[in-house]
């Protein structure tokens, strides 16, 4: 091999820690050459004895990288050095590098735990974070430690933090190679894009503009394919004879993606690329960068309950590597449709995709491996459990996994399909008729925005589309269309037949069975869905009058979802699919919209209500239970005397006595205990509203602790006349309110234990006019100025000169006669 690449200076200490540590985590900028380089210098110095696996993001990089250590040897692919992606393998007898895409190895690793023909494993780009990398190191690395310590394992990045990923591997060494990139002129956009700006449009704009002022080769970094093809239409006729404009992305044939990195013949290359361009591959000829600030991503999306890729904002991480491959052979200039002010609000890295994607093809893979909640496991960002619990809870409903999260036949079976295991239960089940299905599926709709929401129509695009478009007035996209069709028959050869005589509405229905629809009685169409959650259509779509449909996709709205798309299924195709999972439930709940707790004998399928009938002999204690919903829903609303009993226990429990907690928060939390056994024929918000908590929270308090009370916090004050006021003891300090007439001849201040009575004294209307914790210092003092207002007011009640020495009274003077 010739020593021209910067990685030449790093493989010295990377071999070297193989042969001491037999681990390694590298780190090389983009254009050091470790791609193609590493793997052969591992070959050439005898660092593995078997087999070694090289793992790529992306199956073009996987094809390039292959061929280009190929030729390096002056060999053809798939003899010293082969590639395995999804539908494709090169490989031979004699093949000693074997470069795969990231599911592949997860593949070899279930099959074959201790990598026994496998005597090295480098996970390139790691720095990518996509789920497969994540989850191969883990189980690669458990394997290593489990079985084969004398596997090597090299993690290679452009840009990773390499330090967290080292003591992941138990302090691996850590290898660096400086690189050799050339320096690169960042343009910005003078003034923010319009909001109504159209993004292949104004790249268009751009390019052209770095094409009067720059010389060389142009790659161009757009979200997608579409975004791609409308640049190239936008740009085609404004470029000079001598220009070639390529497209680079995932779905083009390889023969294509070829043309597109290989170097011009003549004049200026245009390469129109997704972020398959920004790593791994070096595209020759490149001087210039146009970067559109977009990328397109896997995020798990609750509307279709798998992933999809959405289009979001680059990366600051993402946006450099960008700009690094204009600088790979000289130097170079990066045009960014942003500005400077905007770059600010970049976010610094993209997420993991283990942050972000549906998780329930990973936990098929943890039960297959016999980890089933990934503990023990060596993942960078551990799996959030919460999500990993609603994808194992998918798993069962699908019969991959049994009830205590073991791997069933059938998982098994949906693990060796390249499919969702939401699509791969369907396709088991139905045969080779589901595929289509299962394509359309895994593609962006075929039909324009303003279709209507029926799965049907897609159905018929595919299998009829010469009639299609003329029976429906719809034009569907002729690409996806292909696309689909093509995945189609690929997937019918990787079944074996199935219950063919299933309906398409049928087949949805097992892909998924948590999505089955029941219209809601109202003129709004709305859904209830087997899994619990609400769907609503637009009135205007055809859907809107069915009874039931099957939901497979919505805009994820977590309160009420829009249906994006669904089909409409009869109740006995239910029947006919479901039989053991329909049975008749009783239902005693509170209903919050009617204010009542509701008793309903339903036939249910999940949450669906198939037949729904009033439950006329509901024993009380089921209404009771539902009850205690109503009550935590309209709180706990205690009476006066409730509420005064409350502050008596509370009081104490401040000074260290052993009672009940009787907060609000406690006596929630516990309605089972004390209040369940007193709601027997409560069972309205009418009822609640009438019904006195005293007497159940009297039951909390045994016989000692009612002593205790009553001495250390009696309930009520005797006044002098015989009657009992209430004591209130929800303020700072115990109160009571009575009439001033009422306290005549009191000469002692009343207390409770040391602590002095807060007395509210009353006018004969009820008004306060006085309040005192010192009954004998008011008589002595402000009582005359009292004496002297209230005379006036009500002169026909006893005001006496000396109250210490008048009897106590309600009445008013007696009449003269």
């Amino acid at each position: 091999m010739s020593d021209t690449l910067p990685i030449h200076d790093a493989l010295p200490d990377l071999l070297s820690a193989l042969n001491t540590a037999r681990r390694a985590v590298l780190i090389a900028p983009p254009g050091a050459g470790k791609t193609t380089v590493v793997p052969l210098a591992m070959l050439e110095a005898g660092a593995f004895d078997r087999k070694l696996v090289m793992l790529e993001p992306r199956r073009l990089a996987a094809r390039a990288a292959a061929e280009r250590m190929a030729q390096t040897l002056g060999e053809a692919v798939g003899e010293t050095v082969g590639y395995r992606i999804r539908g494709e393998a090169k490989t031979g007898k004699n093949t000693r590098i074997e470069v795969v895409t990231e599911g592949i190895l997860t593949r070899i690793l279930q099959s074959d735990p201790s990598l026994d023909e496998i005597g090295a494993v480098i996970f390139d780009e790691f720095h990518e974070r996509s789920l497969n990398a994540d989850l191969g190191l883990a189980l690669t690395w458990e394997a290593a430690q489990a079985l084969r310590d004398d596997l090597k394992l090299v993690v290679m990045s452009a840009t990773l933090d390499a330090e967290p990923v080292a003591q992941l591997l138990d302090r691996a060494p850590i290898v660096r190679s400086d690189g050799r990139a050339f320096p690169v002129e960042t343009r910005h956009l003078p003034a923010p894009l319009p909001k109504t700006a159209r993004l292949p449009e104004a790249t268009a704009d751009v390019i052209r503009q770095a094409l009067d002022e720059t010389q060389g080769g142009i790659l161009v970094f757009l979200p997608g394919e579409g975004e791609i093809r409308r640049t190239e239409a936008t740009l085609r006729p404004h470029l000079p004879a001598d220009c070639q404009l390529l497209p680079l992305f995932g779905a083009m044939d390889f023969a294509a993606q070829r043309a597109a990195i290989a170097p011009a013949v003549s004049g200026r290359k245009i390469v129109l690329a997704t972020s398959i361009a920004e790593t791994s591959l070096t595209i020759q000829d490149i001087r210039v960068v146009v970067d559109a600030g977009q990328s397109r991503r896997a995020r798990f999306d609750p509307g279709s309950g798998m992933s999809r890729l959405v289009t979001e904002r680059v990366s600051k991480a993402e946006a450099e590597q960008r700009r690094g491959r204009a600088g790979r052979v000289a130097p170079g200039v990066c045009y960014r449709l942003w500005t400077k002010g905007e770059e600010g609000g970049l976010p610094p890295f993209p997420p993991a995709e283990i942050e972000t994607a549906d998780l329930a093809p990973f936990a098929l893979e943890l039960a297959q491996w016999g980890a089933s909640d990934g503990a023990g496991l060596a993942f960078l960002t551990p799996p959030n459990p919460g999500v990993l619990s609603e994808a194992q809870a998918l798993l069962r409903a699908l019969g991959a996994l049994d009830a205590s999260g073991r791997i069933t036949a059938h998982g098994q079976a949906l693990a060796s399909l390249p499919l969702h295991p939401r699509l791969g239960h369907m396709l088991t089940t139905a045969g080779p008729h589901a595929a289509d299905l299962a394509a359309l599926w895994g593609e962006r709709d075929p039909l324009p925005r303003h279709a209507p929401r029926d799965l049907s129509l897609r159905l018929e695009a595919i299998r009829n589309p010469k009639t299609f478009e003329a029976r429906r007035g719809l034009t569907p996209s002729r690409g996806a269309i292909e696309r689909i069709r093509a995945e189609s028959q690929r997937l019918r050869k990787r079944v074996q037949p199935g219950y063919s005589a299933l309906t398409d509405a049928q087949m949805a229905a097992l892909a998924y069975p948590d999505r089955i629809g029941l219209r809601r009685p109202g003129d709004t169409p709305r859904f209830i869905l087997s899994g619990g959650k609400g769907a609503v259509i637009d009135e205007s779509d055809p859907l809107a009058g069915a009874r039931l449909v099957i939901v497979t996709d919505t805009d994820g709205n977590p309160r009420e979802a829009r249906i994006r798309q669904a089909i409409q299924i009869s109740e006995a195709e239910l029947r006919e699919l479901f039989p053991d999972q329909i049975a008749w439930v009783d239902h005693c709940a509170w209903s919050k919209r009617d204010g009542r707790v509701v008793a309903r004998q339903q036939e249910r399928l999940g949450a669906v209500a198939l037949d729904d009938r009033m439950w006329k002999d509901a024993p009380t204690e089921a209404i009771a239970r539902a009850m205690l919903d109503g009550v935590r829903d309209l709180g706990l609303r205690p009476s006066g005397a409730a509420r005064r009993f409350i502050a008596r226990v509370e009081l104490l429990r401040q000074s260290g006595a052993d009672l009940p907690d009787m907060s609000d928060a406690a006596l929630l939390e516990t309605l089972e205990y004390w209040l369940l056994p007193h709601l027997t024929g409560v069972k309205t918000a009418t009822d609640w509203k009438r019904f006195d908590l005293l007497a159940p929270l009297r039951t909390r308090l045994d016989w000692s602790q009612m002593s205790l009370l009553d001495r250390k916090a009696p309930a009520h004050f005797t006044t002098p006349m015989g009657r009992k006021v209430p004591i209130d003891y929800s303020g700072e300090a115990p109160e009571i309110s009575l009439r001033l007439q009422e306290m005549f001849g009191t000469t002692r201040h009343p207390k409770i234990g040391n602590t002095p009575l807060r007395v509210i004294l009353l006018s004969p209307a009820g008004r306060p006019v006085q309040t005192t914790t010192d009954i004998p210092n008011f008589w002595a003092t402000s009582y005359q100025d009292v004496r002297k207002d209230m005379r006036g007011r009500y002169p026909k009640h006893p005001w006496p000169d000396d109250p210490t020495q008048a009897d106590p009274t309600l009445r008013a003077k007696p009449r003269k006669k």
